[in-house]
Formats: C-alpha cells, sequence, structure tokens
C-alpha cells in the first residue's frame, strides 16, 4: 500500500493492518528459519509495509496532540 491509501484510512483500521504485517512477518521468518520460504524477497517487502503503517499510525498521533 501507498501513503496516501494508508492515510485515507481510520486509525482503527490502520492498527489492525499494523498486527496484520506484524504477524505476516513473524510468519514468514519462521519459515524462512524452517526452510518452507521460497521466496525471501517478499520479508523485506513486508518490512517496508509494516514500518509506512507505522509511520502514518505516528503522524496521527503527533497531529492529534498539537491541535
Amino acid at each position: 500500500m501507498k501513503p496516501r491509501e494508508l492515510r485515507e484510512l481510520t486509525e482503527e483500521e490502520l492498527r489492525e493492518k499494523e498486527r496484520d504485517a506484524s504477524q505476516e512477518l513473524f510468519n514468514l521468518r519462521f519459515q524462512k528459519a524452517t526452510g518452507q520460504l521460497g521466496n525471501t524477497a517478499i520479508i523485506p517487502k513486508t518490512k517496508r509495509i509494516l514500518a509506512r503503517v507505522k509511520t502514518v499510525i505516528r503522524e496521527l498521533e503527533i497531529s492529534s496532540t498539537s491541535r
């Protein structure tokens, strides 16, 4: 997802996406450790998605405290 699309979501939806991405990253790392992951390039992509979601959540927190 692009940051523009993430900014259109509510905070609850962002928190859900954060949980999903975090769980997905855990599962991918587990698969890699057990040798079941074929495409290892998906791990950095998932990390980027998680970072984008966390960044947008933080932007919302900052904007709500400055009001």
